[in-house]
């Protein structure tokens, strides 16, 4: 399967990168070739010193519209107010039957803390933004939001964590907690439909605010 990571550079695309290249081919999207490839070169290595022959997968760059077009499953790491803009450059090059993953979480840091930005603002949840953009909807999954950086990145650790997930189409879903399962130490929760995204994404301030208060490194969530 080659999945695509548009913002692949980024911390959340290193963890992504590492985790999957071991049995898939990954690519790494940036504005910037050589930035992608840069990266993947660098993720890479990394990658070939923890799986060794294990790894059956790959990782390499490109511009975001090339990865665009090669993908079957799409992940955008990139910020909120980036999405209309991103999304309308990528829509005429996504495939029909590309899948669309959203981890986006729209949140801005406040004197008392980080607040979500839909409810504070009343401006749209980032899946719906992202739904509105790259349509049909019901290729869209929303996942990922209360994942720590640091423990992805970290391919020698479980990550010991859950991550809800939303969708309109079962089988669609299915595909990405099927990916989501070959990292280790995550577990799919579904949640519902897309649009109750929101319930997820709003859980990402509301950790970072729990944990920075009580001194808790690295936080996830875990159902029980």
């Amino acid at each position: 399967m080659k999945v695509g990571l548009i913002g692949g550079t980024g911390g959340m695309g290193e963890g992504f990168a590492l985790r999957w290249s071991s049995r898939h081919d990954v690519i790494i999207g940036s504005r910037e070739v050589q930035k992608a490839k840069d990266a993947a070169e660098t993720y890479t290595k990394v990658a070939k010193e923890s799986y060794g022959n294990r790894m059956t997968g790959s990782i390499t760059g490109d511009e975001n519209l090339a990865v665009t077009k090669s993908s079957d499953i799409l992940l955008l790491s990139i910020h909120y107010e980036h999405i209309a803009d991103m999304c309308s450059q990528l829509s005429k090059q996504l495939r029909d039957d590309c899948i669309v993953i959203t981890p986006i979480v729209p949140m801005e840091k406040t004197g008392a803390g980080f607040v979500y930005i839909p409810l504070e603002q009343a401006k749209k949840p980032a899946a719906e933004i992202v739904a509105d953009n790259l349509p049909p909807r019901s290729r869209i999954v929303s996942a990922f939001h209360t994942i720590s950086e640091a423990r992805l990145k970290n391919i020698t650790e479980s990550l010991d964590s859950d991550t809800f997930v939303c969708g309109d189409d079962r089988n669609i879903v299915s595909t990405v907690n099927s990916l989501i399962s070959e990292i280790a130490g995550l577990r799919p929760i579904f949640l519902g439909p897309l649009s109750i995204s929101y319930q997820a994404e709003i859980l990402t301030p509301m950790l970072l605010n729990s944990a920075h208060r009580n001194k808790i490194k690295n936080p996830g969530i875990r159902i029980v």
